[in-house]
Formats: structure tokens, C-alpha cells, sequence
């Protein structure tokens, strides 16, 4: 494996750029007060939900339209000094990171949903829309956008990373869901990628280029997205089982009959035990599944049925069913709050958290022996899965005081990704590359592949100002 987990390479290593007061002052006078070099709004821009700690941006820019955004990649273009595009700050490998210095371009005030197509499904919006807000703006019109990583993330960063979730195994996941994107290029250029058809073969897919490429070849100013009806109903259950195997044999055989189920999540036993103290929801502590099912009346109570049934067979037990809206917030309450629950559960942790996706046969084979390794560890650990499409995720929770429990993390974490490539899998099902996942990525791609991407960057982006180091070295 590429990726090291020796403690020496446990942070990524800091090549900082000189940023010319001239820039700054270049800065200042196009954004006035938007433009802050103050050590709380740098240091602030500077970390974001991964263990990784390094000196803050130079300076932050809040942009509030895409000439804004064009002004600042054009003026450190200028000066050949990194631009480190930030959302919500919810990223969790590492993208936001400013290992080589720069200005963190802050695109949160451009929040606007621009235009909502009813008809043709889709809406466009700004980069700093969060998850929440999109869906809140467009309910009134009977549709709703399903991919729902959990956090309240921002449009653009949730392209950016090529997020999914909860309803991947339904809806898909930003790669399928993103039908054209405004970006401004490393010169400070605007172009446009995609439209709002449904379908086209005009030229290279720069649209799926730019998703998933974490503001390394450009920054994402408006996305154009695919919405969808509200279901007629929505029925909710969750169902208990006497191990994690019979959970996840429950899953691969609902997948595999083809049943149109919208969500099904993983918890395990550590967490549910978690979210009880918590959230105080006595719920019963087995490994669980929380599911959902989208459609007509009909169809959700047959889809509901055959779910139990072949849940039963696996030993499932204690189904509860929800309906109503109260009811299933109710149910997916444990599932939200796991990651709060579990840093609770220990004060003063840190959560490292893996993110792998293998095929769904291969699921139990990936899942039981990474979860054997993890109780032989000693560490403190949840585990959650959006295992409808092979997707899940431990987190390991670390005293920072103790060195030696983040190197055991991270051995942990090397031998989880190196046992979902061997399964076919990927070592990133969601959260992206960032820097935690470099080394990982040539092992999973090869050299060749690799080199392509890095061909692409250097034509994109020939002086490397955007969010240099991550992905790949250059």
C-alpha cells in the first residue's frame, strides 16, 4: 500500500507560499472589509472536521457573486498564490486545509436558489445553498433534492466532493444528479458545462470532470441539479438483529431482489448504545437497520412487507413503523445524532473517521472482519453504513493526548481500504481524497491513472494556485 501509517506521515507536510503584501493590499482595496486577514476568520477558515491541524490561510475573501470569485482567482493568478475555495467547512479529509498557504475563498454569502424548473425537474443555485435551505425553497412546488450526506453541507461542496448518503442506493449521488455547473478556471475565466437536458454526447463530460475534483481545476459558482416528485408516501421502520452479519445478509438479499427501497443504514450496537445516552431514545441495543420506502401507498406497504419478511429470515426482530413525518424524524434520530453521540460518549476525542464502498456481495466478507479488527484494537468506535449500495464508515475515537491510538487508527484505516480493494472496492465511497487518502488513490487507480490526472491539473491549472496538494502530489 502507498499510503503510510507510519506516525511520522501521520500530517500531511506544509510547503507554505510566500503571499506578497502586494496581494493583500490588491485584495483589500477590491473587497474592503470582505477581504480579512483577522486570526479568528483565517483560523476559522483554516480546519475543518478531520484530525489534521496547520496554519491558517493569509488572508479570507468572502465572495458574494461570480465576478467576485473571478476577481480573486485572477488577482492570486497574478502572484501565483493558492486560492483554497471553503462552504460549509464540513469536509472531512482534509480539502480545506491550506498546506501551501494562500486565500481561503469563502463562497458561503453566495446562497441564492437562482431558478427553480418545475416542469423539467431541475433548479439551479449558488455554491453556498446548503442541503437544508434547497429543500426547504423548494417544497412549495411538490419536489425535493434527495442526496443527504448528513451534515447540512454546502451545493458546491457536496460537488466538489462528489458526495451521496442516505438515499444513494435510490437517487444516486451528485455524479448523477449534476447536469451543468458555471466554474471559474485557474486564469479567472468563466465557462459553462452542461445544460438542463436531460441527456448529451456534445464533446468531453466536462460537467463530470469538475464533480469530484475538490476545487482543484476550478471553483464552482452555480449548479444546475435534478429534482424530483415528492414521494405520495413515505413509510420509515426500523428492525433489530442478533448480529451485524444478519443485518447485512438482510441488505445484499433486498438489493438483490430489487426491491426499490430508498434508504437502508447500518448502526452497530456500539452506536446505538451511543445515541441512547445521547438522545435518551431506548431503543433497543442490537445492531439495527433504519429503512425507508418511497412511492404509492401500495407499493411502500408491499415494499415494507417483503423488507420484513426477508428480515425475519436473518432473525430480524422489534420492526417498528413510522409514517408520519413526526414519527420517522423520531426514527432517523439515531442515525443523525450518531456522530454527535459518539464524540459525547468520550470527551475531549477526536473522531477519525474511514470511508469505504465495496460491491454489494462483497459486503459481509469487508464488513465483519473490519469490525473484528476494530474490537481487537481496544479504541473506542462507531460504525454507521449506507450499506444499500456497500457504503460505510467507522469512527475511531481518540484520546489526542495519546500519539500511539491515532497511529492504531490509522493502521486500522489502512487495512480497511487495502481489504476493500482487494473485494474490488474503493477507498473513498463519499468523503473524497483530500490528504488522507493520496497514498490510497495510486493504489486503487495505479501510476497510469494517476499521471492522467495529474496531466489534466497541470494543463488546467499550470501554476498549481488551486487547492494545490490534494488528490495527488505534484
Amino acid at each position: 500500500m502507498n499510503a503510510p501509517s507510519h506516525p511520522s506521515h501521520l500530517q500531511p507536510q506544509v510547503q507554505a507560499r510566500d503571499v506578497p503584501p502586494a496581494l493583500i493590499d490588491a485584495l483589500k482595496q477590491r473587497f474592503a472589509e470582505r477581504c480579512s486577514t483577522a486570526m479568528a476568520v483565517r483560523e476559522q477558515h483554516g480546519r475543518d472536521e478531520s484530525s489534521f491541524t496547520m496554519p491558517p490561510p493569509s488572508a479570507v475573501v468572502f465572495a458574494e457573486s461570480t465576478q467576485d470569485v473571478a476577481d480573486v482567482v485572477r488577482l492570486a493568478s497574478e502572484y501565483a498564490v493558492p486560492v483554497i475555495p471553503f462552504g460549509a467547512g464540513s469536509s472531512l479529509e482534509g480539502h480545506l486545509l491550506a498546506v501551501q498557504g494562500g486565500i481561503s475563498l469563502d463562497v458561503s454569502r453566495m446562497n441564492k436558489v437562482l431558478s427553480v424548473n418545475a416542469d423539467d425537474l431541475t433548479v439551479t443555485v449558488q455554491p453556498g445553498v446548503l442541503r437544508k435551505q434547497l429543500n426547504d425553497e423548494i417544497k412549495s412546488t411538490g419536489l425535493f433534492f434527495p442526496i443527504d450526506p448528513g451534515a447540512d453541507a454546502s451545493i458546491g461542496g457536496m460537488c466538489a466532493t462528489r458526495a451521496s448518503g442516505t438515499n444513494a442506493v435510490r437517487y444516486g449521488t451528485m455524479r448523477e444528479n449534476v447536469l451543468a455547473l458555471e466554474v471559474v478556471t485557474a486564469s479567472g475565466e468563466v465557462i459553462r458545462t452542461g445544460t438542463r437536458a436531460k441527456k448529451s454526447s456534445a464533446g468531453y463530460d466536462l460537467t463530470r470532470l469538475m464533480v469530484g475534483s475538490e476545487g482543484t481545476l476550478g471553483v464552482i459558482t452555480e449548479i444546475t441539479l435534478r429534482i424530483y416528485p415528492l414521494p405520495e408516501a413515505i413509510s420509515a421502520a426500523i428492525c433489530s438483529f442478533p448480529s451485524i452479519e444478519a443485518a447485512v445478509r438482510t441488505t445484499i438479499q433486498v438489493i438483490q431482489l430489487g426491491v426499490p427501497i430508498a434508504r437502508v443504514e447500518l448502526i452497530d450496537v456500539n452506536t446505538v448504545r451511543m445515541v441512547n445516552a445521547y438522545a435518551k431514545l431506548g431503543l433497543r441495543e442490537e445492531p439495527m437497520l433504519l429503512m425507508e420506502f418511497h412511492g404509492s401507498p401500495t407499493g411502500v406497504k408491499e415494499q415494507a412487507e417483503l423488507v420484513q419478511e426477508i428480515a425475519s429470515e436473518f432473525g430480524g426482530n422489534a420492526f417498528e413503523w413510522a409514517s408520519t413525518p413526526e414519527e420517522r424524524t423520531r426514527l432517523w434520530t439515531a442515525r443523525h445524532n450518531s456522530y454527535f453521540a459518539a464524540v459525547q460518549s468520550r470527551p475531549g476525542c477526536k473522531a477519525i473517521s474511514t470511508d469505504t464502498c465495496v460491491p454489494i456481495s462483497r459486503l459481509a466478507d469487508c464488513l465483519l472482519d473490519s469490525v473484528a479488527e476494530a474490537d481487537a484494537s481496544g479504541i473506542p468506535y462507531f460504525l454507521v453504513g449506507h450499506v444499500g449500495d456497500g457504503n460505510f464508515h467507522f469512527g475511531y475515537l481518540l484520546d489526542p493526548n495519546i500519539p500511539e491510538e491515532r497511529v492504531t487508527a490509522e493502521k486500522l484505516n489502512h487495512d480497511l481500504v487495502a481489504r476493500a480493494l482487494s473485494l474490488g472496492g474503493t477507498c473513498t465511497g463519499e468523503h473524497g481524497v483530500g490528504l488522507h487518502k493520496m497514498g490510497f488513490l495510486v493504489d486503487e487507480t495505479g501510476d497510469g491513472a494517476v499521471d492522467m490526472m495529474r496531466t489534466i491539473k497541470r494543463a488546467l491549472d499550470p501554476k498549481n494556485i488551486l487547492n494545490p496538494g490534494k488528490i495527488f502530489s505534484l
